[in-house]
């Protein structure tokens, strides 16, 4: 069956944005853009919530980015009650209850499902225990304020750490699973 991997940048302090919105920061180093680039292939489906959704579709049809192709080539579902069509490219509304339709896509046939925000999406995921793996990538910058990445868990969230690598930049890379999951065959 399919998994339902979350890849999000984040800051030390567990923000996926500040009150700007972004992350701030620096360049980021070839090393990590390699490694998300190689992560972003082992999936063929993104998810998303409605917010995240728009800024992804205003921004990467015209973007020249290395990322530009994947995002723009795979298909991709937007989970919204409120949006009225989607233009993006290979893009579908999913509209019905969470759980319910992560599990429709889950036994689609095909490889993971990459989850990408926004912020309350990736809550909802973290706190309905949707996620089979959480991808980390951690800026080397402190904001003090934003949007969380976890909130509003009903108890604590016990993870295992898969793997864990640090770039030159100062970013660090932890990959978990949920430590109620078996670990995941390669």
């Amino acid at each position: 069956m399919r998994q339902v991997v979350l890849q999000m940048s984040m800051s030390v302090d567990g923000f996926v944005a500040g009150r700007d919105g972004g992350l701030g920061g620096g360049d980021e180093h070839q090393d990590v853009t390699s490694w998300k680039l190689a992560s972003l292939s082992q999936v063929d489906t993104h998810i998303m919530g409605r917010i995240t959704y728009q800024q992804m579709a205003a921004y990467w049809p015209t973007a020249t980015s290395g990322y530009a192709t994947t995002m723009n080539e795979t298909p991709k579902v937007v989970f919204s009650s409120t949006l009225d069509r989607a233009d993006w490219a290979d893009t579908r509304i999913a509209r019905g209850d969470l759980p319910e339709e992560i599990a429709k896509l889950k036994r689609e046939p095909g490889d993971d499902i990459m989850a990408h925000g926004g912020a309350r999406f990736v809550q909802a995921l973290s706190r309905l225990h949707l996620i089979d793996e959480y991808r980390l990538v951690i800026a080397p910058i402190v904001l003090g304020e934003g949007q969380p990445m976890f909130a509003g868990l009903p108890a604590p969230l016990l993870l295992t750490l898969i793997d864990a690598s640090t770039y030159p930049d100062g970013t660090a890379i932890h990959v978990y699973r949920p430590a109620s999951l078996p670990p995941r065959s390669t």
